[in-house]
């Protein structure tokens, strides 16, 4: 992948938001390693427009969502609606695309963050193509970060 981003900088802007804003530890999935969601998870993305195009993903199982949501609205889980934990996801990507952003070539804007309910179950091989795909595992659910560049870039 032609950018300033590699997997090291994914785990970083990662961590940074899920042990500094929510307390929560995430263990980074081995790269060699096939990682799937359920149907159900959360997708949430934005798109990058500038030096660089391309988009930025974020895939969550759907109870590390709904716990998300409750951790970030500091309500208990049984509070949370799924309009709510709609709104809540798409800061997630704002915040860990928002921390990517620095490392990519400038200028460069950012969309308003799009999210929904995937019908289906995700299986994605790590290093595929023009993406980079990290994943984490956290006790309640997985979580997926996908930078695709645009391949019309290249």
């Amino acid at each position: 992948m032609p950018t300033h981003i590699d997997e090291e900088s994914m785990v970083r802007a990662n961590a940074q938001f899920w042990e500094q804003m929510l307390g929560m530890q995430m263990e980074t999935v081995p790269s060699s390693e096939e990682f799937c969601v359920d149907a159900g998870h959360v997708m949430v993305s934005v798109q990058m427009r500038g030096e660089w195009n391309g988009r930025i993903e974020v895939r969550l199982a759907k109870d590390l969502a709904w716990a998300t949501t409750a951790a970030m609205l500091m309500q208990p889980v049984e509070s949370v609606s799924e309009e709510d934990t709609l709104d809540a996801t798409k800061e997630v990507v704002n915040m860990i695309a928002g921390i990517l952003k620095s490392a990519l070539p400038q200028p460069l804007s950012m969309t308003v963050p799009e999210s929904a309910f995937a019908a289906d179950q995700l299986c994605a091989r790590l290093h595929v193509g023009t993406s980079l795909t990290v994943a984490f595992r956290h006790p309640i659910g997985g979580l997926l970060v996908r930078v695709q560049e645009d391949e019309a870039a290249q």
